[in-house]
């Protein structure tokens, strides 16, 4: 989710030849690529491991102020409510149900992303402990029910409340109930980024299995390893899924173009407010023909807007987003950004792994993504499991770690933020698949202490 709405004056979209154009707008040489991390955690107060609401003396506005007024964030508001900090390229914003979103800045290596990610959790122990809360980093809530979460005081979560129960069955519980670790990913041309695009959408399911830390829903077993991924399959698929398109040999910038065209919009922000234009035509808003607003047409701020409302497994804004994973403990955050830059800003390791996948079909596509959420590891790849294409992924990205050769100042090379996903490879287990046994045996049955054990 993005922290607002754009502002500001904007040109008016006079032709489609402009939309083209925004996206070739975010080609960068090589040496100007940036990584960009995106992390949600679920509040929740100590005593009974509620989600907190947004009001009240231990609520997300009163944890936003803390953070604002200790730490020198600026506030972004909404209406009254702060809803938004901002500071150094950095947003701190809140999801549907309170979920808190670190958006990072754009930093140059995974040492600098780890930092980041180090002083932001420091900043929320610090101001967390002083309100009796405490933060959670799983995919999806594993207790409490979609009834039991408070709204957060957005506009355009209005908006999607009421849209989202009419194209999908679980639109609802991806807004409240689940969280995610993101990373934002640059390309150079629009061929670099269609190879960027194809590679990762492939390998997404890959991800969604090494970081799967979700196998709860209303304090039991759900079934998946991933409710999280799962929940996206029944979410709006009009919006969301593995875009077939991108692996046709002409995709490129207009393609996209032509998808998001007919991606249903969900709103358009005017003087403040957002009006609903949910299910409306972003095509009849190009001819003026848009009835919430009639005779009006967009503006490049409106299509940037529009750009937020699609949830496809990789997202193609002015850079890639890639969006398969589980949230999780703080060294998965380092670990998903380390996974994909190896992957990615590495041209050897970007060839190597296409070539992993460049053969599979539809349909193999479209099972990899739909049974990993339910079997991990063990989901049946080729002639072996999803297992067996993990580690030959995690080489090929350890491997474009070492060739990038960026150091700390021990020495030490990126490669070894994913030791932890290479553990999960090796041995077939996932954290869903550890917090499994422990709710058999030492939890004896209850979810209660993943909160607390696992808490940041």
């Amino acid at each position: 989710m993005t922290v607002s709405a754009s502002t500001g004056d904007s040109p008016e979209i006079e032709n489609r030849a402009q939309l083209v154009e925004w996206f070739e707008s975010g080609c960068k040489p090589k040496r100007d690529w940036a990584i960009g991390t995106e992390h949600e955690k679920f509040a929740f107060t100590r005593e009974d491991l509620r989600p907190i609401p947004y009001e009240g003396e231990r609520g997300v506005k009163a944890l936003l102020t803390a953070l604002a007024e200790r730490f020198d964030w600026d506030p972004i508001l909404e209406n009254g409510n702060v809803i938004a900090l901002t500071k150094d390229k950095c947003s701190v914003s809140l999801e549907p149900g309170g979920q808190i979103e670190l958006s990072g800045a754009p930093l140059k290596n995974i040492h600098q992303t780890c930092a980041e990610v180090h002083q932001h959790l420091h900043e929320i122990r610090e101001v967390c402990s002083g309100l009796d809360i405490d933060m959670l980093g799983v995919g999806h809530q594993p207790k409490w029910a979609r009834d039991d979460i408070p709204w957060m005081p957005k506009g355009r979560y209005d908006i999607m409340r009421s849209y989202m129960p009419k194209v999908g069955s679980l639109g609802l519980d991806m807004m409240l109930r689940t969280s995610t670790i993101q990373v934002n990913l640059d390309f150079e041309s629009e061929a670099d980024m269609a190879h960027k695009f194809r590679t990762s959408l492939a390998l997404q399911p890959v991800a969604t299995a090494l970081f799967a830390a979700s196998p709860f829903i209303d304090g039991k077993p759900s079934g998946y390893l991933s409710a999280r991924s799962r929940v996206w399959t029944d979410t709006d698929p009009d919006r969301c899924g593995m875009l077939p398109f991108v692996f046709e040999d002409s995709f490129g910038f207009d393609r996209y173009v032509e998808y998001m065209l007919d991606v249903p919009m969900y709103f358009v922000y005017r003087d403040g407010k957002y009006i609903d234009a949910s299910g409306k035509s972003f095509r009849d808003f190009m001819t003026g023909k848009l009835d919430v607003l009639p005779g009006e047409r967009p503006t490049m701020n409106d299509w940037s807007d529009h750009m937020t409302t699609a949830f496809p497994e990789v997202r193609l804004k002015k850079f890639l987003e890639m969006r398969g994973a589980d949230g999780g403990p703080w060294r998965r955050i380092c670990a998903l950004p380390a996974f994909w830059v190896g992957l990615l800003y590495d041209s050897p390791s970007l060839d190597a792994a296409w070539d992993l996948v460049k053969d599979m079909s539809f349909e193999e596509r479209e099972t990899l993504r739909n049974d990993v959420p339910k079997l991990g590891m063990q989901t049946p790849f080729k002639n072996g499991t999803m297992q067996d294409l993990a580690k030959e992924v995690l080489a090929i990205s350890k491997q474009g770690l070492k060739n990038r050769a960026k150091l700390d100042s021990y020495g030490d090379d990126e490669s070894h933020f994913i030791e932890s996903l290479e553990d999960v490879a090796q041995s077939g287990r996932t954290l869903a698949d550890e917090f499994l046994d422990l709710y058999e045996t030492r939890w004896e049955g209850s979810v209660d202490p993943v909160f607390r054990e696992y808490a940041y």
